[in-house]
């Protein structure tokens, strides 16, 4: 029968006078880095001065993974190690190298967050949600989120996941500014962002504006959500203007509004996290607000079909107001596509006008 005391390690003798001699909150635990003096290298371990916490050893698998790093060290040089096991082979205490870098690694990383400092790091691959990247020589990997991209970089191509991953991919091996959003070592989480890594003079020239402004700009992009528009009196400023701040009608596309290059004026919605957000429609007068002067219940009416939905049909009047046929008009739609063809005029009556709605309801003229 075998007693519960022949499956305990027996205490290395050695470990245990020097425990007795160093003070317990002076002696080092498993887990915490220390700076290791490199005595000598084998073929398959290599020895390390830890002054008077005795000898280090490095084997097995930890050998394996820093051969890297102790190919490059010779006798004399130091190194931060951390303790794997105290009472190791050989009366030695076991070291890893590879996890003591990594360690110090996330601590620089920690601080750096901390700072707010601007690091560059590369690129090294994309999928629809950002970019991956490597953080030093240890390959702590990072994610760039997409939303985190500065709107020079931001993929101007609208909800299509296919676009933007191969708008992405376009940064693959290419070097970025970012600051450090989020640490968690644990869950070896590391997030990045570029939209932060704004310089104070641009913070400045932000802070000069506020909601309400009218701005002259040119559009410098065109993406399906909105247009994006440098300012003439500060190029280094760009602002957005969402598909639905273009006009005060359905707009399918913002090439409709506008094309790359067109000088505009535009009044500022608001300012966020450092963007400026625009209106075109905020400088025109609300159509709706005159909806009932200019259209009344039974009026005929002429109209350009706009676009065919499965709910029915959105026709642009004359007066520049938009109405609505339904799908119940028809009775599906195979039959208003036989009846209705887009960019067409046709004839309609004005079933009723509700401009609280922005709702102009009409029936197809019999």
């Amino acid at each position: 029968m075998i007693s519960p005391d022949q499956n305990v390690k027996p205490v290395n003798p050695l470990v245990q006078l020097l425990k007795t001699a160093i003070p317990n909150e002076e002696w080092p635990k498993e887990g915490s880095v220390v700076e290791a003096t490199l005595m000598k290298k084998l073929s398959r371990e290599a020895y390390f001065d830890l002054g008077r916490f005795g000898t280090g050893l490095v084997f097995g698998i930890e050998f394996i993974n820093a051969r890297e790093a102790l190919r490059q060290l010779n006798p004399g040089d130091k190194i931060p190690a951390k303790i794997v096991a105290l009472d190791g082979e050989k009366g030695t205490i076991e070291l890893s190298l590879v996890e003591a870098g990594r360690q110090k690694l996330w601590q620089e990383v920690k601080e750096l967050a901390e700072a707010g400092e601007v690091i560059k790091v590369k690129i090294n691959g994309a999928n629809t949600g950002g970019l991956t990247a490597s953080v030093g020589d240890l390959d702590v990997k990072a994610f760039l989120p997409v939303s985190q991209l500065s709107v020079e970089h931001y993929p101007r191509v609208g909800d299509d996941r296919q676009k933007i991953l191969e708008e992405l991919k376009k940064f693959i091996g290419q070097e970025l500014s970012v600051k450090i959003l989020d640490v968690n070592p644990r869950a070896n989480k590391l997030i990045l962002s570029e939209r932060e890594v704004m310089s104070a003079n641009l913070k400045e020239l932000v802070s000069k504006y506020s909601a309400g402004q009218t701005i002259e700009g040119i559009v410098s992009g065109i993406a399906d959500f909105g247009v994006f528009v440098q300012f003439a009196d500060n190029p280094e400023i760009e602002g957005m203007i969402h598909i639905s701040e273009l006009a005060h009608r359905i707009v399918d596309s913002p090439k409709e509004i506008v094309k790359i290059g067109d000088q505009i004026k535009a009044k500022i919605a608001d300012i966020k996290d450092g963007k400026i957000f625009l209106s075109l429609k905020a400088l025109e007068q609300d159509p709706w607000l005159r909806a009932q002067e200019l259209h009344k219940a039974g009026q005929e009416v002429s109209g350009t079909v706009y676009k065919l939905n499965p709910f029915g049909a959105v026709v642009s009047l004359e007066t520049g107001l938009q109405g609505l046929i339904h799908i119940s008009e028809f009775g599906g739609q195979d039959e208003m596509k036989a009846a209705l063809t887009v960019g067409a005029p046709h004839k309609f009556i004005v079933d009723s006008v509700k401009p609280e709605e922005k709702r102009i309801i009409l029936k197809l003229k019999k």
